[in-house]
């Protein structure tokens, strides 16, 4: 944070303050809603959550030097200064989009259905070539992770990459009131969350929420291969494999998990040939939705390369890891029918036997048995040798598999320990293994155990 005071918070989200006038005035080192992450200087707020109430934190905080909490309720005795506001959460997000608004610097919003985190590494790594970066961590990017974020923005930083996720009308609203993008990219527009939007017609309405607050001159960019976000190229510019978009690529050459190399093309006469060390042709689309942002804030061709180079994986999302036995394809963070059908796109890419381990995927409404067969249905001409499912809704994935893929071996299990205690009879030494299922699902369970 940067020269944000305990008062400069309390106007903006209208609070009661409680407590020595001139605490009032003291800059505040960071906001934080979890109490092991406070240290001298924090405002705390207090998030009453279905397992924990962060209320109870509150003389935990004040012992680690934070300047001020934040309640929604009235306290007896604190031992420092408070805030009290009906509702925290809304009243962190005031504070955010007052506290967004001191900053000059630019923002670029990431949304889309499938690859947002992907994107934001491949847009943060090519931009730390040029500029001091403040990326989203982890999964902060929703209307709790987002404005926490925000205010991780310090003096020192010269752009924020932040990745914006939703799955109901309105979320995407109230996200780009906090975040103010001046920069707005669009990966694709795919199945997730149909479970509350209904259509994909209804996910790229919602997406396009993030125009709602953007900057009076915002620049846009969009997958122009995507059928709904085409709709979108007389206010943005377009990347994809198509010739005729603003940024296009060609020559692309898998190269199994070691990544996938391809030439990109800014313009009709200019192009670079880069290696992307991450595999799947997705990673393609990724590093030209970089490229344009790179061009956009000033980046040479080669700040672009090395940037698209020195991309590093994160756990759950694309990682490859060379254990003693085998190579994993650790991709369990979560997963859409799109991701998924990717990532066997992937595996089929290697030398080694082939062996999948797919779970549920969530929020896809009264079309998930359907969407599960389809991944089923998308082996047909897949070379998997072992396809392990787990979970209720995946038992129609399975099923797909077995009629549509007869060169495939079809396995299914309950839960992710009725099939550890199988692994042995399964797994062979130099396998190649994908793991992927939504969150939920807790796959990471299952690449610890094989590792």
């Amino acid at each position: 944070m940067k020269h944000f005071t305990v008062r400069q918070f309390k106007d903006a989200c209208h609070a009661r303050y409680f407590g020595p006038e001139e605490a009032l005035d003291q800059e505040l080192s960071g906001v934080e809603t979890d109490s092991r992450g406070v240290t001298k200087g924090t405002l705390f707020v207090a998030i009453p959550g279905e397992r924990v109430d962060g209320h109870k934190f509150i003389p935990d905080v004040y012992a680690k030097g934070a300047a001020c909490a934040l309640s929604q309720q009235e306290l007896t005795d604190p031992a420092g200064p408070y805030l009290l506001v009906e509702d925290t959460q809304q009243a962190l997000k005031e504070a955010a989009e007052s506290y967004r608004q001191t900053l000059g610097i630019p923002v670029i919003g990431i949304t889309g259905s499938v690859g947002k985190t992907s994107t934001k590494e491949m847009v943060a790594s090519i931009l730390s070539q040029k500029y001091n970066v403040l990326k989203t961590q982890g999964n902060f990017n929703n209307e709790l992770g987002v404005p926490l974020t925000i205010f991780r923005i310090g003096e020192e930083h010269e752009v924020a990459v932040v990745e914006m996720g939703m799955n109901h009308y309105g979320e995407m609203h109230r996200l780009s009131k906090m975040v103010r993008p001046t920069h707005c990219l669009f990966t694709n527009i795919g199945v997730a969350h149909l479970e509350f939007l209904g259509s994909r017609d209804g996910i790229l309405k919602a997406k396009c929420e993030m125009f709602d607050y953007a900057a009076d001159d915002v620049k846009a960019f969009v997958n122009g291969d995507d059928d709904k976000l085409i709709t979108l190229k007389d206010i943005a510019r377009t990347f994809g494999m198509d010739p005729s978009r603003d940024v296009w690529a060609d020559s692309v050459e898998k190269l199994g998990f070691d990544g996938v190399r391809c030439r990109i093309h800014t313009d009709t006469k200019n192009s670079f040939e880069t290696v992307i060390p991450l595999p799947g042709t997705h990673m393609v689309y990724n590093a030209m939705a970089g490229t344009c942002i790179g061009l956009a804030l000033g980046l040479s061709i080669d700040e672009i390369r090395a940037g698209i180079e020195s991309l590093k994986p994160l756990p759950g999302r694309s990682n490859i890891l060379h254990t003693e036995h085998y190579t994993l394809l650790d991709d369990c963070y979560n997963a859409n029918p799109t991701s998924m059908m990717e990532s066997l796109n992937v595996l089929d890419d290697t030398h080694s036997r082939k062996v999948a381990i797919l779970g549920d995927m969530g929020e896809l409404g009264p079309q998930s048995d359907s969407l599960h067969a389809s991944v089923g249905k998308h082996l047909k001409n897949l070379h998997v040798d072992i396809l392990v499912t787990i979970g209720t809704l995946s038992a129609a994935l399975h099923e797909a598999a077995k009629k549509s893929a007869p060169q495939t071996r079809c396995l299914h299990f309950a839960d992710v320990d009725s099939f550890l205690k199988e692994t042995d009879q399964i797994l062979k030494s130099g396998d190649a293994v994908l793991v992927k299922a939504s969150h939920s699902m807790g796959f990471t369970k299952i690449v610890e155990a094989l590792q």
